[in-house]
Formats: C-alpha cells, sequence, structure tokens
C-alpha cells in the first residue's frame, strides 16, 4: 500500500513518513500542493493521500477539491492532518472531499489506527471495483448467448462482439482465457 505525505514542515513530514514507513508502508513525500496533486494524478499514485490544509501553492482543500472534480475510480483516501480543529474547519475538511481529519499534533496510536480503516477501506472499493468488472463481463456474456451466437454460414467462423472480429471455431476453442465452450468428441464422432 503506497502513501502519500504531503506537508509543508520539514520535522512534521519526516515523523509521518518514518512512523509509516516502520508500520510497512511505502511513502512518497511531498512539500506543497501542487507537487501533492501532480503525484496524486500519476497511474501509479497513492492508495491514501495524508494532506496538510496549510500548503504552498494548492492548500490541502483544494487538493481534496480537485481529486473530488476527477471522480476518478482511483481516487485516494484522502486523510486531512492539520493544525485546525473547529467544528467548521473539519466540516469544511469534509465538505472538500476528505475521508477523515486528524489534528496536529499527532498521535502515532491514532494515525496508525486511521491508516489501517483507510487501508482497509481502499482495499473493499478495489475488490467491489473488481467485482463490478466481472460482473459487468458475466452480463456481456449472458446478453450474447441471448441475442444467439453468430455463425457465418460459409467458412463457420464465429463473431465475437467483444472485439468486433469474425474467429475461427478452433481459434476461439482454443483460447485458454475463453471459457465458453469445451471441445470433446460427440457420441457419433467418438465411434
Amino acid at each position: 500500500m503506497k502513501i502519500l505525505i504531503a506537508e509543508d514542515e520539514f520535522t512534521t513530514r519526516m515523523m509521518v513518513q518514518v512512523c509509516l514507513e516502520n508500520w510497512g508502508y511505502r511513502v512518497e513525500a511531498v512539500a506543497d500542493g501542487k507537487q501533492a496533486l501532480k503525484a496524486l494524478q500519476q497511474s501509479d499514485s497513492a492508495n491514501i493521500a495524508i494532506l496538510d490544509w496549510e500548503m504552498p501553492e494548492l492548500d490541502g482543500l483544494e487538493v481534496c477539491r480537485r481529486l473530488k472534480e476527477t471522480e476518478s475510480e482511483s481516487a485516494p483516501y484522502v486523510i486531512l492532518l492539520t493544525a485546525r480543529d473547529s467544528n467548521a474547519d473539519i466540516l469544511q475538511g469534509f465538505d472538500a472531499g476528505a475521508e477523515d481529519y486528524m489534528t496536529k499534533p499527532f498521535n502515532e496510536s491514532e494515525l496508525l489506527a486511521r491508516v489501517r480503516v483507510a487501508e482497509r477501506l481502499v482495499r473493499t472499493q478495489a475488490s467491489l471495483a473488481e467485482s463490478v468488472i466481472e460482473l459487468k463481463d458475466a452480463l456481456n456474456q449472458l446478453e450474447t448467448l441471448e441475442r444467439g451466437v453468430e455463425i457465418c454460414a460459409r467458412c463457420q467462423s464465429v463473431f465475437d462482439p467483444c472485439d468486433g472480429r469474425w474467429r475461427r471455431l478452433d481459434e476461439i476453442a482454443g483460447d485458454d482465457e475463453e471459457q465458453r465452450f469445451v471441445v470433446r468428441d460427440c457420441p457419433d464422432c467418438s465411434g
């Protein structure tokens, strides 16, 4: 599990980084909101982001808002770590798109507990997204079966709606990934 820390104060950034690395997490640390947003928009970005509210370039709230605007399926779980502790600030952080909120100075045990909750939620969300893909594939296969399988009357090629190509039956049946066909001899051919 990869975690991004965006904190402009060096000492706090290093304390959080050391704690997370000691707990076995891969950590990327940046010093401002612009770097944080850029890092979180990469294809191999962190699953969890711990953002300071007050940072140069972009503040933590603005990073949250921009991440929320993209509505990406792989958006990180955001924990705001800030000295701001009023109820209005906490609500503003959640409204901007943060999933959790911690105040400074932070307690290591509380940080670990919150990161573990974030990790569980990230893993559950990834599992659900994978299940949705599998269900969509199953639904597509079911729709194909309901529509019927298109076979060329001349060459016996089969239309594959997944890639829009006509393929020979032996090519489809030999596909390890394709589980729709079981190849065996019928009773008349097996003699």
